[in-house]
């Protein structure tokens, strides 16, 4: 493969006659990382990948690829490789014909688009099918070929368009399992596109949420996940319990707030507290100890009395639905075999780890 480049775009905005679509975009990926646009349908994400791909085309910024300005270069000198979501593959060609496509229309010696297909082939496990047509193969080696197609030609960045969004949920985990190592191995700068936060979350060294044009917030997966930089972020990676309260304190090492729902407590502080004010006090499912109501509490947790008012069994844990006053909580719970779950309407104590809380401003 060619050097590993960097992608920058700087304060890109981009309309669809009144209505602006991307919204200042300011963003650098890092040569040679795996980086991921997540966010629901009509973020901006697509819109930004088919931008950098130069079908799109913005009315103000720079996108610069490994430090070169191509805003005004066309697609075709871009040195771009995009795969598509339906994978747009030739239904009249075999795979070997679909993957030389691209290099035969850049005049390349026989015996190298030869090589480059076979090469291209191999690395994705499909050495023995250059034979075959498109609908003679499965789902996931249609991916593969659209894959090869794109890696044969060489590109200095390689974009994925919700390229697994047409599997099943099990050959999905698979595929997203070999892309990722297909990249390590690569080594190629990847911008991919996806609505499904745990597609991003197993795949991408870092993400960039997106929401009504605008990046709400990027970090690595674990980073957006612990720190959430706005209630958005907060729903949309993964699930989160919400409380209003409000800040009344903030000393070196504690915080005090009060939340109609927690009562007034007082807290160690963590990193990235707000300044006093309202605030929503955020709390993960799996952060929660669940049991029965008249048990003892210990002194490690903020403790709350509630009501289950329903479940869900989900394999791994168990998903409770608890009563709080005016609140809904969402508590998760490992399952084991043989276990018995809370019912509906059982009392149970609550107990919420402080170092799992976060403060998100309104």
């Amino acid at each position: 493969m060619q050097n590993k480049v960097k992608v920058e775009a700087r304060n890109i905005a981009m309309s669809y006659g009144k209505t602006q679509v991307l919204r200042d975009i300011n963003l650098v990926i890092e040569p040679g990382e795996f980086f991921a646009l997540l966010g629901p349908s009509g973020s901006g994400k697509s819109t930004l990948l088919r931008l950098i791909a130069g079908f799109n085309q913005a009315q103000s910024g720079q996108l610069l690829i490994g430090g070169e300005d191509i805003s005004r270069v066309p697609p075709w000198q871009r040195n771009v490789g995009m795969v598509f979501q339906n994978y747009a593959l030739w239904p009249h060609m075999t795979v070997w014909q679909n993957i030389a496509f691209g290099l035969e229309e850049r005049k390349l010696a026989r015996e190298t688009v030869r090589q480059k297909v076979a090469a291209a082939l191999e690395l994705v496990g499909l050495g023995d099918l250059g034979a075959r047509r498109p609908s003679q193969l499965s789902g996931g080696q249609q991916q593969r070929v659209a894959l090869a197609r794109t890696i044969a030609i060489e590109p200095k960045v390689l974009l994925l368009d919700e390229p697994l969004s047409n599997l099943d949920a099990k050959l999905r985990i698979h595929m997203r399992d070999e892309l990722r190592t297909l990249q390590r191995k690569l080594g190629i700068t990847t911008i991919f596109v996806t609505h499904d936060q745990e597609e991003a979350m197993t795949t991408a060294d870092r993400i960039a949420v997106m929401d009504q044009g605008i990046i709400q917030q990027i970090g690595t997966p674990m980073g957006l996940f612990d720190n959430p930089a706005n209630q958005f972020v907060a729903n949309f990676v993964g699930t989160i319990n919400l409380l209003p309260g409000t800040i009344r304190e903030v000393s070196r090492e504690m915080v005090s707030l009060m939340s109609p729902t927690l009562g007034d407590i007082r807290l160690p502080r963590l990193p990235h507290v707000p300044k006093a004010g309202d605030v929503e006090i955020g709390f993960r499912p799996h952060a929660i100890t669940l049991c029965v109501a008249d048990s003892a509490r210990d002194h490690e947790h903020v403790w709350l009395q509630g009501t289950v008012s329903g479940y869900e069994f989900l394999g791994e844990f168990v998903r409770y639905r608890i009563r709080v006053g005016e609140s809904d909580i969402i508590a998760d719970q490992p399952h084991h075999a043989g276990n018995t779950p809370f019912m509906p309407s059982s009392p149970v104590n609550i107990g919420i780890q402080p170092g799992e809380m976060r403060f998100i401003s309104r």
